[in-house]
């Protein structure tokens, strides 16, 4: 699909992910699809098979929803991380040195992230 259908189905999805529940998900997304039966079938097909697992997080307390949604600010600094450490070095010797530096900072990452009290999310919140 060109850009302006890729923009507007993009626009729908969202939509559908900042439903009020998920029974309006749902109901959202089986319009979509009829929507693009005819005109767009394949991604039709697509979004029929694939969004309903992505609606998963609506089974999650509402407090955990938004952060459950998406994990870009973690992937960001893990991937900001490798980056910074890995452009540093510039040229590895082998496939195996690559690997063990990676290795590392990802297990350092690990480590920050279990030892640090402001947790990505809380499991014991309540529903406000």
């Amino acid at each position: 699909p060109n850009l302006a259908v890729r923009k507007r189905i993009g626009a729908e999805l969202r939509e559908i992910w900042n439903a009020a529940s998920l029974a309006k998900a749902e109901t959202s997304l089986a319009e979509l699809v009829t929507e693009y039966r005819d005109t767009a079938p394949k991604i039709a097909a697509w979004l029929e098979e694939n969004v309903p697992e992505g609606l998963t997080f609506f089974t999650l307390p509402k407090h955990h929803r938004r952060r459950m949604r998406t994990s870009n600010p973690m992937e960001r600094s893990v991937e900001q991380e490798l980056k910074r450490r890995t452009v540093k070095v510039r040229v590895f010797p082998n496939e195996a040195a690559l690997e063990r530096l990676v290795s590392a900072v990802l297990v350092e990452i690990d480590d920050k992230w279990a030892a640090d009290t402001k947790a990505y999310i809380k499991w014991e919140c309540q529903d406000a």
